[in-house]
């Protein structure tokens, strides 16, 4: 049973067709894969979450909005989002190893975490572990959700995180646009965090069993750190293979990557704006990823 269920899940998260022949294409009917949709989707995000935080603030309104249960409903969506797309993105990693291990016979010292690392030049934006990819770039999205959340919530600092989740979805389009390399390591680490972070928001907010226990507990900041930390270590990698001359022919979408890491910087600030005040990044009685 076991190993059907291994077998079915590998299919339809790995080996169906529609994930082995993606391609990502502007012209190709994918939703948002455009530049003109990204910026008029990051232009209206911004204009409505600035206008309705002035709006409140016009009004003198410092109580939250009640919003019920969607702030719990959001977290069990993107907990189960999340969760598929790092099972997903393991398994298409995988499949892709054993697919093409064989090309890299003769090219010295290439090995999986290399490839996971550094793309090589030319690369292009298709087949499974980029269906994946674009599955983060389109669960961005959801996520920025939480962003109007804040704002609806009267939380400080909702801003700067009307900003990160922006950036956070210009960065996802890029990783696609120019095939930039390490964003597999980038998208499981930010989906395990995510997919924990979020199942125990929900958790909390729902009211399980030992949910008043747990609620103090520090998980989205460790989740927040682990993940900050591992994209620290992956743009050294990047850094080290491409400029350090470790990989012949240097690693694909350079360019965006270093715009990727002015804006992972401006993160890490909003990052530690947030967790250096108490409570400006609470969303719901608890600091928040």
């Amino acid at each position: 049973m076991a190993a059907l269920a291994g077998d079915v899940a590998r299919y339809w998260l790995a080996e169906h067709p529609a994930i082995v022949g993606f391609r990502w294409s502007p012209s190709g009917g994918l939703w948002f894969s455009t530049w003109v949709s990204l910026l008029c989707f990051l232009a209206a995000y911004v204009a409505l979450c600035l206008s309705l935080d002035a709006f409140l603030a016009a009004l003198r309104r410092k109580r939250p909005l009640p919003l019920g249960p969607l702030p719990s409903a959001h977290a069990l969506l993107m907990a189960t989002v999340s969760a598929a797309i790092f099972m997903g993105t393991i398994l298409s990693v995988v499949a892709e190893i054993r697919d093409t291990r064989w090309s890299w016979r003769g090219r010295s010292r290439t090995t999986p975490l290399r490839w996971l690392l550094c793309f090589p030049p030319g690369t292009r934006s298709s087949g499974r572990v980029f269906f994946w990819s674009y599955a983060y770039y389109l669960s961005r999205y959801l996520h920025a959700a939480r962003g109007l959340f804040a704002v609806l919530r009267r939380r400080r600092g909702a801003s700067a995180r009307v900003f990160a989740h922006a950036a956070a979805v210009a960065m996802a389009f890029l990783w696609l646009e120019f095939s930039q390399s390490f964003q597999v390591l980038a998208i499981l680490a930010s989906t395990l965090a995510h997919a924990v972070a979020f199942g125990f928001r929900f958790w909390v907010g729902a009211g399980l069993p030992a949910a008043r226990a747990a609620r103090g507990a520090p998980v989205a900041l460790a989740c927040q750190v682990g993940l900050l930390g591992c994209n620290l270590a992956c743009h050294a990698g990047v850094a080290w293979m491409h400029f350090g001359g470790a990989v012949a022919g240097g690693c694909s979408g350079i360019g965006a990557w270093v715009f990727n890491t002015l804006l992972n910087a401006a993160l890490l600030w909003v990052f530690l704006h947030c967790y250096g005040k108490r409570g400006v990044c609470d969303d719901d009685g608890k600091k928040e990823l």
